[in-house]
């Protein structure tokens, strides 16, 4: 899985190539901060929250080697229902919606070059693997924190499938702002050599899920929580 920093390179990414309005997002800090939400209660990034999660609630999987998320679950079961008159729905719900795609879109990309080259899934290709992907994420260059506010807070309190208490997401949000600063700190300036993967792929990746955020996000900020992209289920090669 992408790390906070590709999901912070995904947010800036967007924030460069259109406005916040052109996505939907009125509240930037908590559509960032939405970016990291499905991770919170995992216990892997964020230490001693009040509480846990199984990953695979939090980002609606299924048992297996590299998961792929299924976006369009968490759209239809908790961010439609929980989109107002207008068909709008948190900035935090739609920065988690953010999160799920870039996971699926970089683990279905893996799974299909690994499938492809016949490939055995054993545990050193995932301890591969987990090392390109954070020799990958030093390679953005990173500079948006999270600036806490009673409305993120509030949002993040009110997100519809679990509620974050306050000091669980300002405890993200500091994690989340040690890793920028880690990146700009021990940035590669130079794709380093990978293991398993290859820039090409990386390169790939990062493309497709831009271009599958920018689509579903525009079409959300025409069309409100009913645009089909938001639950689109095509896979892509």
């Amino acid at each position: 899985m992408p790390s906070w920093n590709v999901h912070t390179a995904h947010v800036e990414r967007l924030l460069r190539e259109h406005s916040p309005e052109d996505l939907g997002i009125r509240n930037v800090d908590a559509f960032l901060f939405g970016n990291y939400v499905p991770d919170v209660y995992v216990g892997y990034m964020v230490k001693d929250t009040t509480r846990t999660i199984d990953y695979r609630v939090t980002h609606f999987v299924e048992p297996g080697f590299i998961p792929e998320p299924a976006f369009w679950q968490f759209w239809q079961e908790w961010a439609l229902p929980s989109a107002d008159g207008e068909g709008r729905v948190s900035d935090v719900v739609l920065g988690a919606w953010a999160h799920l795609v870039a996971d699926n879109g970089y683990n279905h990309c893996v799974n299909e070059y690994l499938l492809a080259r016949g490939t055995k899934f054993d545990t050193q290709i995932r301890i591969r693997k987990q090392s390109d992907f954070e020799l990958f994420g030093r390679t953005r260059d990173i500079r948006m924190v999270c600036r806490p506010s009673e409305d993120l807070l509030g949002q993040a309190r009110d997100f519809p499938q679990y509620s974050l208490d306050p000091r669980d997401s300002l405890a993200a949000i500091d994690v989340a702002k040690r890793i920028v600063q880690t990146n700009q700190r021990d940035h590669l300036s130079r794709m380093p050599s990978y293991s398993l993967l290859s820039e090409g792929l990386f390169d790939q990746m990062s493309n497709v899920v831009n271009q599958r955020l920018a689509r579903g996000l525009m079409a959300y900020a025409r069309q409100g929580a009913c645009a089909p992209e938001l639950v689109e289920e095509v896979r892509h090669a």
